[in-house]
């Protein structure tokens, strides 16, 4: 099977279900936003200071590709077989971000991205999250969106946000406030 097919060259793609949309259709979009997230998230497994998150961080890749898989989805064909996300899934993320609360310091101001690499890494998954959220809130106002995606994308934010603090501290790097001028 090549990879090409030729079928997209007119500047259209086919949902699960077959139904052929603009390549810029806000569906497309959302999923190419959760697709980009996915790379990202490679990126900040990939990291040396993520060995022992590596597991979670390849469930969150796989919760990733769920969620482009229902957003590839013609609206209302219930014949396309597709995995299903779950509050477990939402619930997971729960946990770990309390796990990783649970041994670090109260945030009592606004974080500067940065202080590592790595952690700039983190950052970068987490402002790709927040757009996926938001154009998935657009999706949802659009066409309707399954309640779980929206949640369990707030919750990857959160929890992004907290592992980048976590390997802050994993890293010994700094972790520098935000100070306003006034």
């Amino acid at each position: 099977m090549k990879i090409y097919t030729k079928t997209g060259d007119q500047g259209t793609t086919a949902l699960f279900g077959g139904k052929r949309v603009s390549k810029d259709d806000l569906r497309i979009d959302t999923y190419g936003t959760i697709d980009e997230l996915n790379s990202w998230i490679g990126l900040v497994r990939d990291q040396e200071v993520n060995q022992s998150r590596q597991a979670l961080l390849v469930e969150i890749q796989d919760r990733l590709f769920t969620i482009g898989s229902i957003l590839a989805t013609e609206p209302g064909n219930t014949k396309v077989k597709i995995p299903a996300l779950s509050e477990a899934d939402t619930q997971l993320l729960e946990k770990e971000i309390d796990a990783l609360e649970a041994g670090l310091p109260p945030l009592r101001f606004f974080v500067l991205p940065g202080g590592h690499q790595a952690i700039s890494f983190c950052h970068l998954a987490r402002t790709v999250c927040r757009r996926a959220e938001r154009l998935i809130i657009s999706l949802n106002n659009a066409e309707g969106v399954p309640s779980e995606v929206i949640k369990y994308l707030n919750r990857l934010s959160d929890y992004l946000f907290v592992l980048s603090r976590q390997m802050t501290q994993d890293l010994n790097a700094p972790e520098t406030p935000w100070k306003p001028r006034m």
